[in-house]
């Protein structure tokens, strides 16, 4: 069957979205050498382009560019020194005829890179370039960082896993939970820049959309692990509000004042689904997730079961003592018993350093403060919270807020 070029050329961008972790963990496995791994992995996709529109594209796609990248490793294993090692390893990868399920490597390479040994950043852009499949050059645009940096922390994050004997495996099932709360943290980093970056950025769309796809990644190949299901809802339900969270000018809109109409109903349908599965473990990204469904369920803001959230709140502190935790139920008690209980909690609170230089904390208590009619003491909260604001968008709100206060601000 002949195919046309456009035809094979977006076959094969699928396919490499979907499969460039399976080949690149594959070659990983039977040798044990990252860099061949890399190396064979992109002359496989090389290869499978004037491949494919010569011949078709094959039935299975993914099977294909795995053949051809462990071939292809043989190949440079042969063709190396006589070392006794490298035929063993040689020998090893022709013997290998049959690869592992997909799932079964795409989850070793996930653990591998994200293992507790690596500095986080090199976890993040580890994950993002064997797993994923980005480009350093892609990666670097997605943290707006130098590729030269990019570069260097994959590949000390390499070394250190040559040097350190880190094994490429699934932990054993003692360790298997322990180690998968540092995967799904990696993976909640990587969204989270994308979602809200830290340089000052008002979005990222690619970069929250990769963090979706990896989690589904380790959703879909751990399935009784009720917490990856829960990170992939509160994943879905908070990029689900993406579209209704600027305005025309590109100015923060605030979750109670978003048009709801705008939300990504598909998006929402299928967190709430994965929120109510995992809800019975109770674990941290679970009730994340259930408090995200609580707003995603209601049509409008002033319906939103705000007594629900401060009990999901109150489970997540039981869990772990976390101020900004702390500070977000503040809130949930100002919606559901007014402005001056949320003044309380704020108030209970102290200073903490996690929240030092945080714009949320003074913005919480200049919010009870209006709503309290205390107009010139929130208008002082408010330019405190608009100092040290970490992007234009979220500044521009607190002028806004400012401004509403009228003269007496």
């Amino acid at each position: 069957m002949t195919t046309g070029p456009a035809e094979v050329r977006a076959t094969l961008a699928e396919a490499h979205r979907g499969e460039w972790g399976v080949v690149f963990g594959t070659v990983v496995r039977l040798t044990g050498d990252w860099e061949l791994a890399e190396d064979c992995a992109q002359d496989a996709f090389a290869r499978a382009l004037p491949a494919w529109e010569r011949d078709g594209v094959p039935r299975r796609p993914g099977a294909w560019l795995v053949a051809a990248a462990r071939n292809r490793a043989l190949d440079v294993l042969r063709r190396r020194t006589t070392e006794r090692g490298k035929l063993a390893e040689a020998a090893a990868v022709e013997a290998a005829r049959e690869p592992a399920p997909p799932g079964d490597e795409r989850l070793r390479l996930v653990f591998t890179c994200c293992h507790p040994a690596l500095p986080i950043e090199a976890r993040v852009a580890l994950t993002l370039r064997a797993v994923g499949g980005l480009t350093t050059r892609e990666i670097a645009r997605a943290f707006l960082i130098g590729e030269d940096t990019v570069s260097q922390r994959i590949l000390r994050a390499k070394r250190k896993i040559a040097a350190a004997g880190i094994p490429y495996r699934v932990p054993p099932p003692g360790a298997r939970s322990e180690r998968l709360g540092g995967v799904l943290a990696v993976i909640y980093l990587v969204f989270t820049e994308g979602y809200a970056p830290s340089d000052g950025n008002t979005t990222r769309d690619a970069l929250a959309e990769e963090a979706i796809r990896l989690a589904r990644l380790v959703a879909a190949e751990a399935p009784d692990e009720p917490e990856a299901r829960g990170l992939l809802s509160l994943l879905l339900l908070q990029h689900s509000r993406r579209a209704a969270r600027l305005d025309g000018d590109g100015g923060l809109v605030t979750l109670e004042h978003q048009d709801r109409t705008r939300w990504d109903r598909a998006l929402v349908v299928e967190g709430v689904a994965l929120a109510r599965e995992a809800a019975p473990a109770g674990g941290p990204y679970a009730i994340q997730a259930a408090i995200a469904a609580q707003h995603a369920l209601a049509p409008v803001a002033a319906a939103t079961d705000w007594g629900g959230i401060v009990a999901l709140y109150d489970r997540l502190l039981a869990l772990r003592t976390n101020p900004v935790v702390a500070l977000n139920r503040a809130v949930a008690v100002g919606m559901r018993d007014g402005p001056q209980a949320q003044l309380d909690a704020v108030d209970a609170l102290g200073a903490p350093k996690e929240l030092t230089g945080n714009h949320a904390l003074p913005a919480v208590r200049a919010d009870a403060l209006r709503r309290l009619g205390r107009t010139r003491d929130a208008a002082k909260m408010y330019r405190v919270a608009k100092s040290v604001a970490p992007n234009e968008a979220i500044a521009r709100e607190y002028a806004r807020r400012l401004a509403e206060l009228g003269p007496g601000g």
